[in-house]
């Protein structure tokens, strides 16, 4: 007999309801949680954005702030934000961690800008830098002047004067595939401005003169000197004269032509230059040729031997290069400045009685020149 205050129909439903509850509770707790964790992600990433993106100003700007090799992404990070460069360490850690980009960090000495941001720093520290100096080798310059502006710029452990630094010139392997017969580097150190470490040693700064004259000098300009009859060496000699004769460049075949005019004739190139270099070789150059430099016996005084020297004199540049590869063609055997143009150019000559003339014009020239002085 069923007792009429216990009906299983109500109990059920009953607990239907209450389950219902339940569930609505849960579901309430669980959207709140939810709610909860996404407005903390947010803020987490918030906070992520704005310590990578938000610029920092600081006081070492005007300086150069080194970063050493080998230095961990933690040490480059904290040396930076102990100099007040970086707003979150651990924000920057993390990013370059989850990124990959910690092992693109370079070493070397940076000027970091004020503001800056930490994803600004880290593209900077990714490209690279290094302290660097100028050097610049002019054109027509010797080994002697190159050796003793290298002494001056660089240093080396031991440390080197000029004359150590010449010593390294007398190595020719770098050039064995160019001029294999060359004595020593005159003629293949480059002339132009270079960029160099400020610690670069100066075998280092030699090699890099003697690479770029292998970059400027082409392939095809050893078979031009083979058709010549010349090797390599000789076209660096030739290119070498005409650089010190002159410094203009639309006249500098003309020049190549006098030169091999005077070759084909067994005339004696009579080139003051290479007396000037026969007193740099001697260790007697004193700004001045004087007498006993023309009247010298030696195998670079082209005022007594007939063909080349025997070997460059100077550092020539492509356009003398060119011009020694590529002469004009004219019967010139004579040339002397210019002394109406005043602009370092030359008149030319075929004949000698011609040449006399333009040679006491300037004679005449050069008297009043040293007198005004």
């Amino acid at each position: 007999m069923v007792s009429e205050d216990h009906n299983p129909i109500e109990d059920g439903s009953s607990a239907k309801g209450e389950s219902k509850r339940r569930r609505g509770k849960a579901g309430i707790v669980l959207t709140i949680v939810a709610a909860v964790l996404v407005l903390a992600a947010a803020s987490v990433a918030l906070w992520f954005y704005l310590a990578l993106t938000s610029p920092v100003e600081h006081a070492h700007s005007a300086e150069f702030l080194t970063i050493e090799k080998g230095s961990s992404t933690s040490i480059i990070v904290d040396s930076l934000a102990a100099k007040g460069l970086v707003r979150s360490p651990l924000a920057t850690k993390l990013y370059l961690r989850g990124s990959g980009r910690a092992a693109a960090l370079k070493a070397g000495e940076y000027k970091f800008p004020s503001p800056i941001n930490s994803l600004e720093l880290i593209e900077l520290l990714e490209a690279g830098n290094e302290r660097t100096g100028k050097i610049t080798i002019p054109e027509g310059w010797t080994r002697f002047e190159i050796s003793e502006r290298i002494a001056a710029n660089f240093a080396s452990e031991p440390p080197m004067d000029s004359k150590a630094v010449l010593y390294l010139m007398d190595d020719t392997s770098l050039i064995q595939d160019i001029a294999p017969e060359a004595k020593n580097l005159e003629g293949f150190l480059y002339p132009a401005t270079y960029d160099f470490p400020l610690d670069a040693e100066p075998k280092e700064v030699i090699e890099r003169l003697v690479n770029e004259f292998k970059n400027v000098w082409k392939p095809e300009w050893t078979s031009k000197a083979k058709d010549r009859g010349l090797t390599p060496l000789e076209v660096v000699t030739i290119a070498s004269l005409i650089e010190n004769e002159s410094k203009v460049d639309s006249e500098r075949k003309l020049v190549a032509s006098v030169i091999y005019n005077r070759l084909d004739r067994g005339m004696a190139l009579g080139i003051d230059a290479t007396n000037v270099y026969i007193a740099k070789l001697l260790g007697r150059w004193d700004g001045t040729i004087h007498k006993s430099d023309i009247e010298v016996n030696h195998p670079y005084n082209t005022r007594k031997i007939t063909g080349l020297p025997p070997g460059p004199i100077s550092s020539a540049s492509e356009s003398a290069i060119e011009a020694a590869l590529d002469p004009a063609s004219t019967d010139y055997l004579y040339y002397v400045l210019d002394v109406d143009k005043n602009d370092g150019s030359h008149v030319f000559y075929a004949s000698a009685a011609a040449f006399e003339q333009g040679k006491a014009k300037y004679q005449r020239w050069l008297a009043e020149q040293r007198r005004k002085q």
